[in-house]
């Protein structure tokens, strides 16, 4: 306590002479087996030492509630909630604190230096003291800056990964799963090593286009929420991660972050439509307050690493929406040259719409800057400026050239803008101002199945429909899961949800058969943990293709009653076992003579399927308290998989 309170706390305590006790609750939870759940311990401490009514009665009152909200979950949860009831009393530390910690007092800690936003706003904010700041403090359109997580360093993880080098198989899949960007690789030369601080080892990378340079695996360990994702999805034989205490790593490896963050990018040559390229990738999306092993945001952060620099985002509202933009911080960034997402979250009902809209609006830029483009090349212009326009205009559909192009002519047209005058400056000028627009955005329109099967539908089918070139990314749970686990269209038959207490009835719709019905839509259902290639494939076909496309990326989730460490084996079991079909619906290759529909499941073991949803609690619930609706239930939940499953086995053999 004399080197871990602040001063501050310290004197509270003893000026107010309050009784003061400590409990380990962690350590009491992880011998119980509850892991990382708390609440029911401190609740009894609580009441223990509060004296708000006798302790023995509180004790009864909790141990009646956890029948009640636990009972479904079977004996063994009961019992071990019971026990930590019991542990409570018998683990209060009484602190006979020093009459000298009246007299506390520290300098104030420095602040790490930060952007104007965060010192006045954020700070202020998350101290609690935001109903001081004065309107001023605000943007007037309210605009909020990205890139501003990284400043919070919550520390909230017990335990955080800790990497062992000689283990390692440089493979990149701890990255690629972590849900908040919070472990990276870095490549570095021997050169840019030479300060590196004293606990930095290296590793000689291994891999094309990686001649002559040194790898690392670094965490940030106070933006790590330790969900141990990484540890599980590691494939070396011998562990090339294993979770320790974030005491002992949170100096040393913060300082290492530090570092290595600001080493040069060594990767930049390296492409990243693989595992392993992409994560070499800065991740645009970062540190975002999702649940520790969110099935959700893994999608997100890689769909950054690949486009994010010129990404449009339309959030639905949704848990998207609340990790995406929790006031006043922004998981979404920017790199080095200041280009990242722009994100932007209107409804729950017209997120489509709203998307559809950021399409329209960048089309009318575009076709403007077009027209004034074709008579400007007939006027005296610089030769190397005039022929990256002309290039720009042959080329303005291709991301890749429509990037390069533009950074060319942004950097030529002040030149030009000197040497010209008249209507001809104006016209310059008028292209250096829109200069963005050359780029050509990567439109994305994310959401829940809340949103994208039940409440926005409507919208989303009215887009797809369109023609319209936007990409929708849909972040399936089978439930709406930021309102509390309420049934949607997208739940499945048997799981046991609200407004669905004694087991859906109905079988899961459709979404992406209705959606390859247009036949010129790209279509994907993808799940990370099962296949790691297919979902980076289908993200880049996705966004190439000229014209609407959407995936449907199976997202574990919390309200699945799963253990959230588990989420990437939770989605390889699902496709294994049929629960969740791979496939890729591409309207380019049915112009090229080839079947559009792509299978990329292996035939399902069917045996596996009735453990797979017995391993949840949405399904387990159903057996223990309907047991007479269960088994008929969870046969017709297999029969509408591989009915599913038939299907899609059709449309791929033509």
């Amino acid at each position: 306590m004399e080197t871990e309170l602040p001063a501050a706390l310290k004197k509270d305590i003893a000026s107010k002479k309050l009784q003061f006790y400590n409990i380990d609750a962690v350590k009491i939870a992880a011998e119980i087996g509850l892991g990382r759940r708390i609440n029911t311990i401190l609740q009894a401490a609580f009441f223990q030492i509060a004296d708000v009514i006798p302790a023995e009665d509180a004790f009864k009152f909790i141990k009646e509630a956890i029948l009640e909200s636990y009972g479904d979950k079977g004996e063994k949860i009961v019992n071990m909630n019971y026990a930590a009831v019991d542990s409570a009393a018998s683990h209060l530390e009484k602190v006979d604190y020093p009459e000298s910690w009246a007299h506390s007092t520290e300098a104030a800690a420095a602040a790490e230096e930060a952007t104007p936003f965060v010192e006045n706003v954020v700070r202020p904010v998350q101290a609690l003291k935001g109903d001081s700041l004065p309107v001023s403090s605000f943007s007037p359109d309210g605009i909020m800056p990205t890139g501003t997580t990284k400043y919070e360093k919550r520390g909230i993880a017990i335990d955080v990964p800790k990497w062992i080098p000689e283990n390692c198989i440089q493979c990149n899949q701890c990255a690629y799963v972590c849900p908040h960007a919070a472990i990276r690789p870095f490549l570095a030369t021997a050169e840019d090593l030479e300060d590196a601080p004293a606990d930095f080892p290296t590793l000689k990378s291994i891999g094309r286009d990686m001649e002559g340079l040194q790898y690392r695996i670094q965490v940030s360990p106070l933006d790590c929420t330790g969900c141990g994702v990484c540890v599980q999805v590691c494939p070396s034989r011998t562990k090339a991660l294993v979770m320790e205490p974030l005491a002992n790593h949170a100096d040393t490896q913060s300082v290492n972050w530090d570092f290595a963050l600001n080493l040069p990018d060594r990767a930049k040559h390296i492409p990243a439509h693989t595992l392993k390229g992409s994560q070499f990738r800065q991740p645009l999306f970062e540190f975002s307050g999702a649940c520790a092993g969110c099935g959700e945001t893994p999608y997100i952060k890689l769909a950054t690493q690949l486009f994010g620099d010129r990404m449009l985002v339309a959030n639905a509202t949704g848990c998207s929406s609340i990790f995406g933009g929790s006031a006043p911080t922004c998981p979404y960034t920017f790199n080095e040259l200041g280009h990242g997402p722009s994100w932007a979250n209107s409804l729950f009902e017209d997120n489509a719409e709203y998307g559809f809209g950021m399409n329209l609006a960048q089309e009318a830029r575009r076709t403007q800057i077009r027209e004034m483009l074709e008579p400007l090349l007939a006027e005296d212009l610089p030769a190397e400026l005039k022929e990256n326009l002309k290039v720009w205009m042959e080329n303005s559909g291709d991301s890749k050239i429509a990037s390069e192009t533009a950074a060319k002519i942004e950097k030529l047209l002040p030149e030009a803008i000197e040497r010209a005058s008249g209507d001809l400056k104006d016209v310059l000028e008028t292209l250096l101002h829109n200069a963005d627009v050359f780029i050509k955005k990567s439109i994305w329109i994310i959401g829940g199945d809340g949103w994208a099967y039940d409440i926005g539908y409507g919208g989303l089918d009215h887009v797809l429909a369109s023609g319209a070139d936007v990409n929708v990314l849909v972040l399936d749970t089978e439930v709406y899961s930021n309102t509390g686990g309420q049934a949607s269209k997208a739940t499945p038959t048997a799981a046991v949800a609200k407004f669905a207490t004694a087991g859906k009835r109905t079988r899961k719709k459709d979404l992406g058969l209705m959606s390859l019905s247009y036949g010129y839509v790209y279509v994907a259902s993808v799940a990370m943990g099962a296949n790691y290639n297919q979902l980076i494939r289908a993200m880049i076909e996705a966004e190439s293709y000229d014209g609407p496309s959407i995936i449907i990326a199976y997202s574990p989730c919390i309200e699945h009653g799963i253990d959230m460490s588990q989420s990437m084996f939770e989605s390889k079991r699902a496709v294994e076992c049929g629960y969740w079909n791979l496939y890729r619906f591409d309207p380019r290759r049915e112009k090229e003579g080839k079947n559009p529909f792509i299978l990329d499941s292996k035939e399902p073991d069917y045996e596996k399927f009735r453990d797979y949803l017995t391993n949840q609690v949405r399904y387990a619930r159903l057996k223990r308290q309907f047991p007479e609706v269960a088994d008929d239930l969870f046969k017709q939940a297999e029969a509408d998989v591989r009915r599913r499953y038939e299907t899609y086995k059709r449309l791929a053999e033509g």
